[in-house]
């Protein structure tokens, strides 16, 4: 396994620029997710690692070697694509063996090592049969075991699962997860999809238009998004961002917008003269809003929605005034009607507030 690195990579077609300027560094073992919506340069950056596109400024790095002009089959790589790129007329164990094949390695060692490497994947009886006529969850397996039959410093993946159907793809991602802790394999993961990249990731990139918006652990970028951009693309349903206006008084910072109490955070109290007056965001995940009880503080009123059963929880939104909308994850049986005014309350250790540029504020705690 090898590190991945980006010196100030930047990729351009004509004069659209894919990837402005981006520098980041995946280490050895890690399993890295680059998220975000089409277009955002996430599959660009994936093929510069591969090889199948050179950057138009900047180095990228495997193990330390700069690779930039490398040819793929150099740069001893495997990659994983979104339509598995199985050869039809092969069966499972010539299309597995194929890397060993190019590679000139003998017909009994490269049976040998896909029946070894198919087993592990649960096909090792499906070796003789075609891909037309297995299921799409064993073709995504076929993939993946035609990628790991020959040892190779960087795995890469570019959106496997998108063609499986839901069930197929909870099993694809956690035989994914599973075989990360297994092999430890340097792995680079290009998905849309919020929940493949937390579930799989040790770590996640974040990118908005060409540049990585964040760049950390799964759980951090959930609870502490660096900017809104990432606030409201992870997460199901997203977090919640509500327009506020803020002041201080009495070394507490006040929140003042439409249909929301708020008594007084103190938790940023340390923003107190920067925020005076200024147009803020804040931010609170469904998950940790409820409805309201007689005494709860911060409250965030409106009228019903929608109120969606999804079995163990119910997903109440909610219009506020401004005929903006916030969602709350509910878990209980209460019987909400449409029209209803309904109240939700939080915590204030559950919020992030983001400035007028939509940078995440440190609260009182993360500061040195």
């Amino acid at each position: 396994m090898a590190s991945v690195e980006f010196q100030n990579v930047s990729k351009s077609f004509g004069t659209f620029n894919a990837v402005p300027d981006i520098s980041f560094n995946i280490a050895d073992g890690e399993f890295v997710c680059l998220l975000g919506p089409s277009g955002c340069g996430k599959t660009t950056s994936l093929r510069m690692i591969a090889g199948l596109e050179t950057p138009t400024s900047g180095k990228v790095l495997i193990g330390g070697k700069d690779v930039t002009n490398l040819h793929p089959k150099d740069r001893q790589i495997s990659m994983v694509f979104q339509d598995y790129a199985l050869y039809p007329h092969m069966n499972l164990a010539d299309n597995i063996a194929y890397p060993l094949k190019v590679r000139g390695k003998g017909e009994a060692e490269r049976h040998a090592r896909a029946k070894e490497v198919a087993d592990v994947l649960k096909i090792g009886d499906l070796l003789k049969r075609l891909p037309s006529q297995i299921s799409g969850g064993q073709q995504q397996r076929t993939s993946l075991a035609r990628a790991l039959v020959y040892p190779s410093q960087v795995y890469l993946f570019d959106e496997p699962l998108s063609n499986l159907d839901a069930k197929l793809r909870l099993e694809a991602r956690g035989f994914l997860n599973h075989l990360q802790r297994d092999i430890g394999m340097t792995a680079v993961y290009v998905t849309h999809d919020q929940a493949e990249a937390m579930a799989l990731a040790t770590r996640v990139a974040v990118m908005d238009k060409g540049r990585i918006a964040q760049f950390a652990p799964p759980l951090e970028i959930y609870r502490r998004p660096a900017t809104t951009f990432v606030a409201n693309f992870v997460g199901n349903p997203p977090m919640n961002l509500i327009s506020i206006r803020v002041e201080v008084a009495e070394n507490k910072l006040q929140v003042h917008a439409d249909g929301i109490k708020v008594e007084g955070l103190t938790v940023y109290s340390h923003i107190a003269e920067a925020a005076k007056a200024k147009a803020m965001t804040l931010g609170v995940r469904p998950e940790h809003l409820r409805i309201a009880h007689t005494g709860d503080i911060n409250v965030i009123s409106g009228t019903l929605f929608a109120n969606e059963n999804m079995g163990p929880e119910s997903l109440v939104t909610i219009e506020r005034p401004d005929g903006n909308r916030v969602t709350a994850r509910i878990f209980t049986d209460d019987v909400i009607k449409t029209g209803d005014i309904v109240e939700f309350s939080f915590d204030e250790q559950h919020i992030t507030l983001f400035d007028s540029t939509g940078l995440r504020v440190p609260a009182l705690g993360e500061i040195d």
